[in-house]
């Protein structure tokens, strides 16, 4: 098979059922408390219904290396095996805390390309700047000092550093970030899960209202972010960081021999690629699944980069029994 027989039109629609699959499956589940096992309902959903697919899949981006994952593990092959050949990134449920404590913006996740387009990133940590479209190639670059990153935004905009917002995941390791990037007078939004959502908001900023994101979390979650702005529009920098030398083995393991590389979106998402993400918590893209008296309804955003196309789709279907 060759990306000629990638028809990201027809594969679309099913991709958008495997993302409301995953939410549906772990909406019982929201507000529980038990984060592993509405992780566990979203991955068995997601997994059925992408071996469903007439597609010959390659799992690139998955819940762990096999050893650690029982199913869509990095490297396991899904779909029926007669369709084209596809690489597949995917989290079945971006935010499984904010799920278990029903907090904002859960969501699942997948991408899909032709087999050789998404970069095959391991379970490190990952450096990463983002912006909406609209803007210049290379405004705003990892080697820039958060606080200058802000100011050229601010001049490519044409509004001053307080007129910006940032979005940043909460953690110690963001302190100093945090605290620099507040000199500047910009607003930083901090989130405590959820970066992939974090990177997205960038995309549409009139409704978000964030302009930028930065700071480290997962490269699983930096290769579905891309795939996202592949078909929103924007840019993304990604460079992976390691802590010791079983990371920096895994590196190797993937296939990636240039460690100090700085990735861009169409190096972690090149040619076409599909996008699907269903809210599973109300968040600022999408709303959370709605349940009413036996019915449950879902919205999911579905996009291709090949036509730039955002499509929202609404799904109600009756609840299931006990």
């Amino acid at each position: 098979m060759t990306a000629l027989d990638f028809d990201d039109r027809t594969l679309s629609l099913g991709l958008a059922r495997v993302a409301e699959q995953a939410a549906l499956a772990s909406a019982r589940l929201v507000g529980r408390g038990d984060e592993k096992a509405a992780d566990q309902a979203a991955v068995n959903a997601m997994r059925d219904q992408l071996n469903s697919l007439d597609i010959s899949g390659v799992v690139v981006i998955g819940e762990g290396e096999r050893d650690e994952a029982p199913m869509l593990y990095i490297g396991e092959e899904v779909g029926k095996g007669t369709g084209p050949a596809v690489d597949i990134a995917l989290d079945p449920l971006e935010g499984t805390t904010l799920t278990a404590k029903d907090m904002p913006n859960a969501l699942t996740v997948i991408a899909m390309g032709p087999r050789g387009t998404l970069l095959h990133a391991p379970d490190v940590y990952m450096d990463k700047l983002a912006i909406g479209p609209g803007y210049p190639e290379g405004i705003v670059d990892l080697d820039m000092p958060p606080a200058t990153r802000v100011s050229a935004l601010a001049t490519a905009k044409g509004c001053d550093p307080s007129d910006i917002t940032v979005c940043i995941l909460e953690r110690p390791r963001h302190e100093a970030m945090i605290a620099e990037v507040r000199a500047t007078g910009a607003a930083i939004r901090l989130i405590t899960d959820g970066d992939v959502a974090g990177v997205m908001h960038c995309a549409e900023p009139e409704v978000t209202g964030i302009d930028m994101y930065m700071g480290r979390g997962g490269a699983p979650e930096g290769v579905l972010a891309a795939a996202a702005l592949k078909c929103m529009g924007g840019q993304i920098q990604g460079q992976l960081t390691f802590r010791n030398d079983d990371e920096r083995a895994r590196a190797a393991k993937a296939g990636l021999a240039d460690l100090d590389r700085v990735y861009t979106r169409d190096d972690m998402a090149g040619g076409d690629v599909i996008f699907a993400a269903t809210g599973v918590t109300g968040g600022s893209l999408l709303p959370g699944i709605k349940r009413e008296p036996g019915w449950l309804t879902t919205e999911t955003i579905l996009m291709r980069s090949k036509t730039g196309s955002v499509r929202r789709m609404r799904y109600k279907t009756p609840a299931p029994r006990g």
